[in-house]
């Protein structure tokens, strides 16, 4: 293999030696020859108890449902700990015991993917109990070379988005964490297992390491790459491929005009892509047995490829042609900004300002990078 996760630079995890471990985790927390970083804690080190994010310890639970997890897992034999539950954050009964916290998930890259919050909150809190926290460093499947999108607005700061970061923010989970801990003034006593070959132009398929879905509905780096931009659909009434095989690639309604939709977007020549009218029945979430009309993306090119404004042109493409589309509060959080939805900027406007503030930001973090080109 070309690269390697933290959890396979087996010298630097010496800093985990005695030391009574917690982990939070999930089923991308995997080594290269897909053990589980749990199984091999428990096995060599000293673990004493996993939490859980979104979607649970084995990621078998759907998005924005609260997970309740056993208080003890047999197969590990270890306390376990939901923290997508009653408590996002954990609880000081929670880190009792508890002298190391270990975080190993594999992260997409993207500003409203909520892991990379389940770890601030934990680094908020082990800092509260002096504990300090080792991230086992894992690629960024987007690379680490381009970032997208506007800023967050810090007013609209949640759980899908509490810093003032872009869409795409072109960092490992490891350098996001350090950029927090100290622009954050988080002060938690922070180490890194850094990951072995891998350099900022790398995309996920491009490492030879094997893809493990983070959630249920991103099975491929495709539908990675694209949640970029078509997670906005979060935010409106339309279908985004939820209940399909193709989520977020598949966007659609009742009512949409495929073909027109399809050609309009074609017309527009954005790099990297090709849009396809088509026409589906998601079997569950929004229009749960409804058939729809609507568009897949097709990536030509992932390295010129921009999610971000592909999915905005995608919206406006669509709101344009339908204007009596329902979008929410939730579209605010996931853009970043109200400027859209209150017809305060247009597009344009708003890829010209994410394109300025995405690159300021990029070179603004190339401090914390541990990674180069």
């Amino acid at each position: 293999m070309k690269t390697l996760n933290g959890i396979d630079n087996t010298e630097a995890l010496a800093i985990l030696k005695g030391k009574k471990l917690g982990l939070i985790t999930n089923p991308t927390g995997m080594n290269a020859m897909l053990r589980s970083t749990a199984e091999i804690l428990k096995a060599d080190y000293d673990l004493c108890a996993v939490y859980g994010p979104e979607h649970g310890i084995r990621g078998d639970q759907q998005a924005g449902i609260g997970v309740q997890q056993a208080e003890y897992d047999e197969e590990l034999g270890v306390r376990c700990f939901s923290l997508y539950g009653k408590t996002r954050r954990p609880t000081p009964e929670m880190l009792d015991g508890i002298e190391m916290m270990v975080y190993d998930i594999q992260d997409v890259g993207a500003r409203f993917y909520t892991y990379i919050y389940t770890l601030a909150y934990a680094m908020e809190e082990c800092t509260k109990a002096g504990i300090p926290v080792t991230i086992l460093d894992r690629v960024n499947p987007l690379g680490g070379d381009t970032t997208e999108g506007i800023l967050l607005n810090p007013v609209l700061h949640s759980f899908v988005g509490e810093y003032p970061i872009p869409s795409r923010y072109g960092l490992t989970v490891g350098e996001f964490a350090r950029y927090i801990n100290d622009t954050q003034h988080i002060g938690c006593e922070l180490n890194v297992v850094p990951c072995l070959g891998w350099n900022r132009s790398m995309l996920y398929d491009e490492t030879g390491l094997p893809w493990i879905m983070p959630s249920p509905n991103i099975p491929t780096l495709e539908s990675a790459l694209v949640y970029i931009g078509t997670c906005l659909f979060e935010g409106t009434d339309l279908s985004e491929g939820r209940g399909t095989t193709h989520p977020f690639e598949l966007i659609g309604a009742p009512q949409l005009d495929a073909t027109r939709l399809a050609k309009e977007l074609n017309a527009i020549q954005l790099p990297g892509i090709l849009w396809r009218a088509v026409h589906f029945t998601p079997t569950f979430s929004k229009h749960q047995g409804e058939l729809c009309h609507g568009i897949q993306l097709h990536i030509t090119d992932k390295n010129s490829f921009r999610p971000f404004e592909a999915g905005l042109h995608l919206l406006d493409a669509i709101r344009q042609q339908y204007p009596e589309i329902k979008m929410n509060n939730a579209l605010d959080r996931l853009l970043g900004d109200t400027t859209y939805r209150a017809d305060q900027e247009t597009i344009q406007q708003l890829i010209a300002r994410a394109n300025t503030q995405s690159t300021v930001f990029l070179e603004a973090t190339r401090q914390y990078w541990l990674y180069h080109q």
